[in-house]
Parts: C-alpha cells; structure tokens; sequence
C-alpha cells in the first residue's frame, strides 16, 4: 500500500458528474455550513503550516537556479520538476542531496531538517540499473514525441485537445500578447448569419498545420539484447540502435555509468566502446554528439513543449477520444509495438512485483481513516488515483477482450457467455447468460443491468458505510459489445456462485438467504436509500426480512471483507413501463407501456425530489393542523380558504413541531398532529416522517409475506411517485424550457438535463410529443428528435457490427453510415465481401469447430440499404419510445419535417459508438456518390462508464459558497469556493471538470467584484481545462468561451474577444445549428464588439440575427427582444440610417412602455433616444430636401457619437445579465433584504405547488441571471 500511497500525489483528476455539484442550497443549511466553517477552520492550519520558499537548484554542466516550493511538497515533485524543465527534462537517473544527505523521495520538505529559505539542493547522478535504463529510455522517446498531434487524436497516454492558446495567437494572460491588432476582426465567411453550409474541418484548426520535426528516424532495443554474461559482468544493462536524420546507423550500450556507442552492427556483435564516442550519462547528450539535426529539432521540440501552458501538457485523468482525425503518417516506434502487447500491463515498471491487485488497493483505499481533514483528503486522494488508473486498465482489457486477444477462463462454452481475467481483472460480455435475465426480457435485460448496476455502485459509494463493499466497476462499449470489467472478490473463483453467496437471492427470488451481519449493514443503507424493511416469501423456508432488493448478493471474500454486487435494482421499480395485471398504479392513458426489459428504475434524483416533496406535504399538513388549533373558532371559514391562507410563519410552527417531537418533548396534541400528518403522505412510521419504498414489487418470482394492507400503501406509494415523474417533474422541465433557463445544444446535454432532474431517457419520446405543441420550444424538439434516432441507430448499428470480421469493419461502418445519411448508396457492398472472404473461406473451415471469442461471423450488415435501415430505426423507435418517426429514408424534406440535420446526426453517431473517421468535408446532398468511403473510417474507439469518487469536503465548501453568494455576502462566498479549489486541488491534481466548474465560478466572481485581470486568468485556465476534458467541440465549451470573451474585451482585447465569440458561434453550429436562443445571445455580444471596433457592416448582419433568434424564442414583446430593437438602433444610428434607427428604437420604446410602464426608467431613456433620433432624422431630411429642390446649401456634419469602449462594456453585462455590486454597507444590506423577501416568496410558492402535484416557483434571481452556477 506504500506505494499506492506514494503514487497519489501525482497531479491526475478524474471525471464526476456536474450536475451533483450544482445541487440547491436551502436557506436553512445553518448546521451545515456551521460544520464546514469548522472544516475550514481545521484547514486554515493546515495552510498556515504550508509556506511557501525557495531553494537552489545545483545540476551538473548548469548553472544555479532559483525554484518556489512550499513545505507540504514532497522531494518527489521537485524530481518530477526538473524532468518537465526544458533544461533538465532528459535526466531520469538522478538525486537530490542536500548537505551531502539523499533526500527520501516520498519526505515532505517540511520534515528535512536543515532545508530553509535559500538551501542549495545538489542533483547527483547515479548509477543505471536495468529499470532505469527502460524508464530512461522511455522517457527520451516521450520527449522526442512530446507534441506529437497523433497522440491528443487517439488519446495516448491520456492526451487531448485543446486550441485555445492557437485560436488567439499565444496565451492571453501573457503580457507580451496583448497588442490587439483591429486588423483581424473580420470573421470567417463560415460563421457568418445564415451562411447555408457548416463545415467540420474548422473543428481541429492543427489539422491542416506542419507537423513538427522528427528527431531521428528510429530509437528502438536491439536485438541483441539482453547481454551475455560475460557482459553483465562488465556493467553492460542494454543494447540500442539508432536511425538518425542523416541515416546514421549506431548500436549502443547502456551501462551502469551511462550511454556509449559500442562496435556492433546489424550483423555482428561487438560490445567494445568505440572510443571515438564520449560515455554520458543521459541518452540525449550522446545523441546530441552523434547527430546535428538531432541536437537542432529536439531542442526545438522541447522548447515547443515548455512554451505550452501547463494544462495543455499534463494528462487527462481518463482518455478523451475525438471522433475526428486527420490521417498521420504511420511511423516506426518501437515503444507502441510494446505497449500493444496484451501481456504488457503497463506499470511493470513502477510496481513491485508488476501485477496490482485491484481490489486489494481499491478496498485498502477505503479502509484509511476519515476523521479529520487531512486524513480525508489523503484518502480520497488515494481513492481517485487508484480508481483512475483502475478505469483506464479496464479499458485497454476489454479492448484485448473483444479483440480476442485474451483467452476466456471458459473457452469451451458458447462464445456469448464466455468470460476472462487479465490484470487481476474480470471481464464480461453483456449478454443473457444461461438464461439468467429470460423473465426480465433476455438479452435487453442483460445489456441494461451493468448501468443499473453501476448506479447500485455510485450510491452506495457515495454512501461510504464502514464495513461494507463494493467492487471496482467499468463499463466498456466497444465495437458495439459492451464489456463489464470488475475486480475480483477473494477467493470467488475457487467456489460456485451458489457456495460463495451468505446474503440474497442467485435466482432472482426462487431461493434466499440472509446474513446477521449483512442485515445490520443493509439496514444502513436501506434507512439512506429509503428501501423499506419487508418479508418474503421463500418454499420450505420460513418468512425472511430483507433490506434490499433480493438480487442484492452479499459475499464475504477470504479477506474478510463484507462485499455487495448485482446493485441493479437499488432503486424503486418504474411502474409505467411495467404493464401487467396486477399493475394498477401507473398514470393515465399513456402509461404503463410495454418495454423490452422489466429492469426500469427510477433515477435516484427523482426519489429525493418526490421525497422533498412529501415532505413538503408533510409539513403543510401539519401547518394546516396547527391552523385549526389556533384558530377554533373560525373553523368553518379556513375550511375554504386553508390553502390560500398559510403562511411562512405557520410552517415555520409546523417545523418547529418537528424538531420538538425529535427532542422527546411531546404533548399530546403535537403527537397528534405529527400521526395525522405521517398518516397523510404515507410515512412508513406514525412518529415521524419516513418515506420508503419496497424494492422487491412487480417481480415475478419474488413472493411478498407483508399484510395485504402493506403491500397496498407501497403500491400505492409507488404510484404516486411515477406519477410525480410524469405530471409534475416533466411539466416543471417544459416550464424551464420555456423559460429559457437550461442550456441544451445536443443530445449529450439533453440526456443530461433528463437526468439531473431524475427523469429517465425512456420518457424522451413522451417528452417530445408534450414539447411539439410549444413553437418556441421547436429547438428543444429538433435535439430531442435527433438524440432519440441517435440512439436508434445505435441499437441497429450493435446488432450489425457485432458479427462482422475485422477484415470488413471498416466497409461496414461506411456502409452503415451511407444508408444512414448519404443521399446516394452503391448496393455493391455485398461484393466488396465475398472477394475478400473467399481468400480466408479455407483457413475457416479448418478452424470450424473452434469457438471465437465473438458471435458467429454474418454478411446481414451488406444487404442493408436506405429503406431497410431506416425501417429499422423507425420500429425502434416505437418499440423503444413510442415515438412514429415515419421514415424509410433519409430525404431531405423528410428531414426537415422532423427537425433532423446530418452533421448532428453524424456526430452524435461517432461519438456515442466511438467511430473516428476522417478529418474532411462530407457531402450528403451528392446524388451520384457516396458520401463515405472505407479509408474514411479511421478507428473505432471506446465509450467507457463508471463511477467517479468524490472530493467530499471540496463538495461542501462548494455548495456553502454558493448558498452564501445567494445570500449576498460574495467576499465570504468567493473564500469558500477558493477554498473548494485548493482541496479539489489537492484530491484530484490539476485536471478535473469539477476543478472546471470551480474556476468559472471563481471568474465570474472575480469579474463582478471588479478584478477583469484576475477573471480573464482564471476564465483561461477553465477554457483549457474544459477543452481537455471534454472535447473540443463540446458544449460546455460554447459557454466558456463566451465567457472568456467578455473578460478579453473588459481587458482591452478587442481582437481577442471577437475570436473567442467566433469560436463559440461556430461551436454552436456544429453542436446544434444556427436557430437556437443561445444564438441571440452570442450575436448580440458580437454585433455589439463589431461596432465598437468600426465594422459596422458585420456588426449589422449579426445583430439582425439576434433580433430575429430575440423575436422567435423569446416574443415579439419581451425584454430581450426591446434590448436587440436598441442594439440595433444605435448600430443604425452610427451608420446614419436614423430612419430605420427611430423605428426600432420605437419599437424598444413600445415594449419597455407596456412592459414597465411610462415612469420606468429604461422606458424614460428610450424616450430621450428616441428624442435624439427624431431630430437628427428631421434634420436630415431637412437637408436632404433641400438639396433635392437644387438650393446650395452647406451640409452639417451629422451627430453620430461613437460609443466608448466603457459605454459597450456596461452594454455587454446587461446583454450578459450581469450586475455590479455596490460599495455601499447599506446597499448590500438592502440588497440582502431583497433576496430573503424573494426566497420566502418562493418557499410559499413552493408549498402551494406540492399540494397541487404542480411546481410553478417563481423565477431564480442571482447576481447572473446567465450562469447557472449562482442560481
């Protein structure tokens, strides 16, 4: 455990779901936020104790360097320092000796007696082993091919993309790049309003560039390795050979002193040093002396390398694939044939004894202790690190997997149910095995059941229960098989299933056994899960009490570890898609519906919304009861009016009631009261209120014991929920959208929104037939359509690609996407195949009783055309959704009836099947060529699922932060989320989308509070990151970009600004399209840019757009669309075109007058523009008549007043929804007042809405009405 330990303080992150992180922070979290200002106070110590200093740096042939540290670093990160250093990155084989003493490695400097402010830090170079000379080696080749573009492609070693930095010509925080040159604010024809074509190619602006020098034509271990005896006795470790540029060809020897170049040739060994050679230490030095164009490019290259910005070097904590590539050219290196060998795991050379036991580490992680502060972050540290790494071997085995490189641990069964270790991991395939899922819909159940039961995992994870269990769990999707990678329980494979079982069911109920001590721990986890306590029935058994779901196995490993696994039915049953008999409770005429699997769930977040809810309920009734009390005498009158008339105070009682009855401090008429109301909403228990659910209804074979009674209320309770997904959780989500409050640009944001507000992917088709009715909601509409034949096509394209051969993937793939969206399809696939199966026809035949580790090889893929596969999609689309998409083509007025767009499609299609295809321009509208051709698919690459740990005390400084900026009080809110990010920091290293999510809050708030230098530096920082982690074209991206450009131009960058937006409108094309809201928004700070830099033609031509994106989405007489009718006005004003200016500032005048009324004063502004308008307007048609008449008159120069930059600023944070805060104490004291006026109307909004199953809470006011984060 040592060294786990030890590899923990790298700087990796790991990637969490966002949306957990933006939860809503109550007004009475007092106790929280009285416990994190506690935890804060513990970690104000700690960093007190973290000072910073600094030392020098000795290295040989060098001279003395300065370097900042801080005591809490470990001597291990001035190691990795000075291999990342552009001076020093070639030395591996070194220490660091201070006063002649070897510093420990993993010694904090804090712990070095004698290292103080000004200390020189000796590095010594020490002799080679074998394992050194390798990491040596290694290390040189990552150097050399250190900004490779290659490897951000395909995700080698955890690399991504990131243009930012080339987008704007260099980092814009550096000094040196803040000349602004007007000269380049023209934008591309491309992103230009209503240009009718997108292309893809801009995407990777690197695609087109030079690709950087080589350093020499080959490096690679020779042959003639490993020494012979005679020679290890000599100090030989290795042997070389290397290419250079010049096509010098040398054999070199590796030995404890260094590098040499030794006598040998391809045909003869002759390990003598030539001594015409020098011996050096590092393998660069020695090269340097050998070649010239290696000592010009790799200095070139590592000064390429240092001039990046940091987080554009470090890698990701998991690969980050892109779905296009340009095609490189394939070069040898001899390093990438190792790593592809299946048996090499990758860490050979790190870890002791080579193959890591993950579950050991995995579990030994979770076992380090929690009590403090610094404990928990040494322990979530070493959480994330081992899970990261586990996630990503995972990945590569079940690459190997089905790739057939590994061998099933039962070759002899059918290759369906075959399954395999590699790397002390266990793989399987998501088939029906046995039979085992045949009640719950076969081969659909099974497929399904590893996501449910990745998300039993995540809860319970998140749960953190002391003494019990869970295994490391990934899933991989890859060339359309999903693989299931678990660690493994020890001593499981040594018994039957049957025999390793003490807790739960192995037959989904048939039989059942229970443990004491599983009992006490799922009991636990029931009370948090809000799983009710029930009998069932079991034959020849007597009644037994589960906690759980029956399936839920507890199985106690030869470490005597307590573990759970198959989590998939954690959560409540979704009684509107199980039909059935006995199946009275689902909602009206649309549900229940027939599905292909009875494994629906319903999502955790919709438990604990429909909880809150109850909850709600609860407490009005209770509000309601004490009402009466006090009010006796009026009873008959509050009878009618109770539901109008309560107010805050009176729930405020009723909580208060509450709270005494926990204390024990119980009157008669108050235990009354809290029955009453726990018999009300259906409480589990009659003192106190208690939500539960039986996780065991509607299952087929499970025999329930419970009163029939009982079994009733969950049904019923059960109902209610499903019934609070449809009618009030699916309507309140319309009302966002309509609201314009939710960012959604593609089906990987909409999937995300469904879920954050616990509504699963299955209720999409439902969702769309409700959305079609709203026009302005027509965007919503055309991504939820595309999203849903996305994964249409999805399913088909699995059930195709699994039984094709490798040697015709790629003509399937291109075939498959021909009949999904090109508009002309050869039907010659079919013979492209037979030519190449005939060539292996005899080969099969006499391997034709062995079994592959795949289905059996067909050709169905090669018959497919347009009609059959659309076809297809459509009966998915009923079968799945309910939905009728009516297609048997991919025409294009069939598109456009139903919204679809081929570039959204195409995209969405790679990415969720992980296809990379070529960096090009497609044309889908060729009606006499394909639009795809085999060489177009480049690579298929996969789709991984699994859980994140958590930054728990990052997490709750986060949210506390929050609920303080919601309060007012922003200077404590921005301590606290400073602190979140040091802590995240510290968890997760440098790279992470919670660290993302950090750093745009904390620029947002660095940018009201006035610090535009401070914002532009961290809004960078969240670019780089975004970009990173989630892709260059994702849609996080637009926002961050956007955002960036409002600090570039708050700093002057005029030029800079005006690329970013260009970035982000294009982005927002490729995502979506050019008609959606957020389109408005972007044009409008465009237009308004382009007017201030004097191009006033451009600047037109989007903010016509905005007004015309305003009018659509918003009304013809909204705020946003009077804000774009004055955009445009002063725009026309500059120009002269005071005519059309007057009109639509006219119109801004209108809509502020009904909207606010005549005394407002935005209506009383729009009044004295139009004033001013109006008589430049007379005078000059005053002119212009005259001049007409033939009169010689003398024209005054017209009054156009260019608007100053610090005028478009203020304009651009009201089109941003920005406002400043005042100085003023009692200015921020009125304002503070404002919010808690608004947050207690909201609260009794909100229990009006609970009683009628309908939420209509008034909208979120904050400080940024655009960023969700301070909502």
């Amino acid at each position: 455990m040592a060294e786990v330990e030890n590899q923990t303080e790298q700087n990796l992150g790991a990637q969490s779901d966002a949306n957990n992180n933006m939860a809503k922070v109550e007004n009475e979290n007092s106790e929280t936020t009285g416990q994190v200002e506690k935890a804060r106070d513990e970690n104000e110590l700690i960093l007190i104790q973290d000072s910073a200093f600094t030392v020098k740096i000795s290295v040989p042939g060098l001279e003395p360097f300065d370097l900042q540290v801080t005591s809490m670093e470990l001597v291990q990160e001035i190691h990795q320092m000075l291999m990342d250093k552009e001076e020093t990155c070639h030395r591996t084989c070194f220490s660091l000796q201070l006063d002649g003493q070897v510093l420990d490695n993993f010694t904090e400097l804090k712990s070095i007696e004698g290292l103080k402010d000004g200390s020189v830090i000796k590095v010594v170079e020490e002799p080679y082993t074998v394992r050194e000379v390798r990491l040596h080696v290694r290390h040189v080749n990552d150097l050399i091919h250190s900004i490779d573009p290659i490897d951000n492609f395909n995700a080698v070693n955890c690399n991504s993309l990131s243009y930012l930095n080339d987008i704007t010509n260099g980092d814009i925080t550096d000094k040196k790049n803040l000349k602004s040159e007007l000269s380049d604010c023209q934008p591309q024809e491309y992103v230009l309003p209503s240009t009718k074509e997108t292309p893809i190619c801009p995407i990777h602006l690197n695609g087109i560039k030079t690709h950087p020098p080589s350093c020499l034509k080959q490096l690679a271990f020779s042959g003639w390795n490993p020494p012979p005896g005679k020679r290890k006795m000599k100090g030989d470790l290795m042997y070389l050979h290397a290419i250079t540029n010049e096509d010098k060809r040398y054999h070199l020897t590796a030995s404890t002193r260094g590098f040499y170049v030794n006598l040998s040739t391809d045909d003869t060994f002759n390990p003598k040093q030539d001594n015409s050679h020098k011996v050096h230490h590092s393998l660069v030095d020695l090269l340097n002396s050998l070649s010239g164009s290696f000592k010009k490019n790799f200095c070139f290259v590592q000064k390429k390398r240092t001039q990046k910005h940091p987080f554009e070097r470090i890698g990701t904590p998991f690969q980050i694939f892109s779905w296009l590539s340009p095609e490189f050219e394939h070069n040898v290196d001899w390093f990438r044939a190792e790593d592809s060998n299946a048996s090499k795991l990758g860490h050979e050379d790190h870890i002791p004894g080579h193959s890591r036991d993950w579950n050991e580490e995995i579990q030994a992680t979770r076992e380090l202790p929690k009590k403090s502060l610094p404990e928990r972050l040494v322990r979530e540290r070493a959480m994330f690190k081992v899970h990261s790494d586990f996630v990503n071997a995972a990945t590569r085995g079940a690459i190997a997997v089905v790739e057939s490189n590994i061998m099933a641990i039962n070759p002899g069964e059918d290759s369906k149910i075959q399954m395999f270790i590699w790397n002390n991991m266990f793989f399987s395939l998501g088939f029906d095995v046995k039979d085992h899922y045949k009640d719950f819909g076969g081969d659909y159940a099974a497929y399904v059941a590893p996501v449910s039961d990745l998300q039993g995992v995540k809860a319970l994870n998140l749960l953190d229960i002391d003494g019990l269990y869970t295994l490391g769990t990934v899933i991989i999707d890859y060339k359309g098989f999903r693989v299931t990678a678990q660690s493994i329980i020890p001593g499981i494979l040594d018994k039957d299933q049957e025999q390793s079982v003490v807790h739960g069911s192995t037959d989904f109920g048939k039989t059942c056994v229970t443990h004491p001590k599983y009992d006490e721990l799922l009991e636990k986890v029931a009370g948090h899960l809000r799983m009710r306590p029930h009998k069932v029935k079991i034959d020849s058994q007597d009644d037994i009490v589960l906690y759980s779901s029956i399936e839920c196995k507890g199985i106690v490993g030869n470490d005597s570890r307590h573990y759970v696994l198959d989590l998939l039915r954690m959560f409540p049953s979704d009684v509107n898609f199980l039909p059935g008999e006995d199946n009275q409770e689902a909602v009206g005429k649309d549900f229940p519906r027939h599905f292909r699997h009875k494994l629906c769930s319903l999502r955790q977040e919709l438990v604990e919304s429909f909880i809150d809810s109850k909850y709600v309920q609860f407490v009005k009734h209770a509000a309601i009861q004490i009402q009466d009390m006090n009010k006796a005498k009026k009873a008959e009158e509050a009878e009618a009016k109770r539901d109008k008339e309560i107010d805050a105070g009176e729930i405020e009682s009723a909580k208060q009631l509450v709270k005494d009855l926990t204390s024990n401090s119980v009157q008669e008429n108050s235990a009354r009261i809290i029955e009453d109301a726990c018999r009300h909403v259906g409480s589990w228990k009659s003192s106190e209120f208690d939500i539960r659910f039986n996780p065991n209804l509607y299952q087929p074979v499970v025999k329930l014991a419970d009163s029939e009674e009982l079994i009733r209320s969950d049904k019923k309770m059960l109902g209610e929920a499903c019934d609070y997904l449809v009618n009030v959780q699916i309507p309140l989500l319309i009302k966002e959208f309509l609201e314009h409050g939710i960012f959604v640009t593609d089906g990987v944001t909409l999937s995300d929104t469904l879920h954050s507000r616990g509504i699963n992917i299955r209720y999409l088709g439902y969702l769309l037939d409700q959305i079609k009715q709203h026009e302005t909601l027509s965007y919503i509409y055309s991504i939820g359509v595309n999203e849903l034949v996305n994964r249409c096509a999805k399913r088909v394209f699995r059930q195709f690609v699994q039984s094709v051969p490798p040697l015709n993937l790629s003509t399937c793939v291109a075939h498959f996407l021909n009949c999904y969206l090109s508009s002309f399809v050869k039907n010659s696939a079919l013979g492209q195949v037979e030519s190449a199966e005939n060539k292996v026809n005899k080969k099969r035949k006499k391997n034709q009783n062995k079994k592959r580790g795949l289905p059996e090889i067909s050709n169905d893929w090669a018959n497919l055309t347009q009609r059959s596969l659309w076809s297809l999609i459509s009966e998915e689309a009923v079968a799945q959704y309910k939905f009728d998409i009516r297609l048997d083509g991919n025409d294009e007025q069939a598109f456009a009836n139903l919204k679809l767009r081929k570039l959204s499609l195409l995209r969405s299609f790679c990415q969720s099947n992980g296809v990379q295809i070529l960096l090009r321009e497609y044309s889908f509208d060729n009606k006499h060529k394909e639009t795809f051709l085999d060489d177009d698919v480049l690579n298929m690459y996969p789709v991984v699922k699994h859980v994140p740990t958590k930054a728990t005390d990052a997490y709750n400084f986060f949210t506390n932060g929050q609920a303080k900026i919601q309060q007012g009080y922003f200077k404590e809110g921005f301590d606290l989320i400073s602190e979140s990010y040091n802590l995240l920091t510290n968890v997760y290293g440098a790279l992470h989308p919670e660290i993302c999510m950090c750093l745009r809050l904390l620029s947002r708030l660095n940018y009201i509070l006035g610090d535009y230098q401070e914002a532009l530096s961290t809004q960078h920082k969240a670019v780089l990151m975004c970009e990173r982690l989630y892709g260059v074209d994702n849609a996080q991206a637009i926002t961050e970009y956007s955002h960036l450009a409002l600090y570039c131009f708050a700093n002057g960058q005029i030029s800079n600004s005006l690329k970013l937006l260009y970035r982000a409108r294009y982005l927002l094309l490729i995502n979506y399209g050019e008609d959606h809201p957020e389109m408005s928004l972007i044009d409008s700070n465009l237009g308004l840019i382009l007017q201030a830099a004097g191009e006033y033609d451009s600047a037109l031509k989007f903010l016509e757009k905005a007004l015309e994106c305003s009018k659509k989405y918003f009304g013809t007489r909204s705020m946003k669309t009077a804000l774009s009718y004055h955009l445009l006005a002063r725009l026309q004003s500059c120009r002269g075109d005071f005519r059309t200016a007057l009109m639509n500032e006219r119109e801004t005048y209108q809509i502020y007058k009904g909207l606010l009324g005549e005394e407002h004063e935005r209506t009383k502004e729009s009044a004295q523009v139009l004033k001013h308008l109006t008589e430049q307007a007379v005078l000059l048609q005053k002119k212009l008549n005259e001049m007409h008449k033939g009169e010689k008159v003398s024209f005054p120069p017209i009054q156009i007043q260019q608007p100053s930059l610090q005028t478009v600023l203020a304009m651009l944070n009201i089109i941003n929804g920005i406002i400043f805060l005042p100085t003023h104490d009692e200015e921020m004291e009125k304002i503070k007042e404002e919010l808690n006026k608004i947050q207690q109307k909201q609260l009794q909004n909100n229990v009006s809405v609970a009683d009628k199953k309908a939420v209509a809470s008034e909208p979120t006011v904050s400080v940024n009405a655009q960023d969700d984060d301070l909502q």
